[in-house]
């Protein structure tokens, strides 16, 4: 099973860019899985819709108001977070949206089944190149629940 880990975030706007920073954390942690891909997205583009196409699996991982305290974060799975993704569409600075890229990747007849969303809530979005304490403490918990997941998904493919 290819699995894609979709870090996006902008890494100057602090918080904003927590998706990259948790890849960066996860890299050690996986680099004997041969079957997973860590990608950037940075603030997304149309050139991410051909990596996620080709995942049969996907987890998105990004900074999203989720109306929590800083640092908090959840995992959606499947519809759960598509249903997010369609109820948060918000105005972004990136090219596109994660939303877009879905749309794209259902139009070519490919959204991966197992698909999950992790969201951390930021604090600070403001320029800045490391995440606030709160969101930083967030990253290792994050880390941990993303491996779960993969291990979980191998055993039911």
């Amino acid at each position: 099973m290819k699995t894609l880990v979709l870090g996006i975030g902008n890494t100057l706007l602090t918080d904003e860019g927590v998706g990259v920073h948790v890849l960066q954390a996860l890299g050690p942690l996986l680099e004997d899985c041969a079957d997973v891909t860590l990608l950037d997205g940075g603030t997304l583009s149309f050139t991410l819709a051909g990596p996620i196409e080709e995942a049969d699996a996907l987890i998105v991982v990004d900074a999203a108001n989720i109306q929590s305290p800083p640092g908090a974060w959840i995992l959606l799975e499947g519809e759960a977070m598509d249903a997010f993704l369609m109820g948060n569409r918000k105005s972004t600075v990136h090219e596109v949206g994660l939303t877009d890229l879905r749309v794209i990747a259902i139009l070519a007849g490919h959204w991966p089944e197992r698909r999950a969303l992790l969201a951390i809530q930021p604090d600070v979005v403001d320029w800045g190149e490391y995440p606030t304490p709160a969101v930083a403490a967030a990253i290792p918990p994050a880390c941990t629940a993303i491996q779960k997941l993969i291990g979980e998904w191998r055993h039911v493919a």
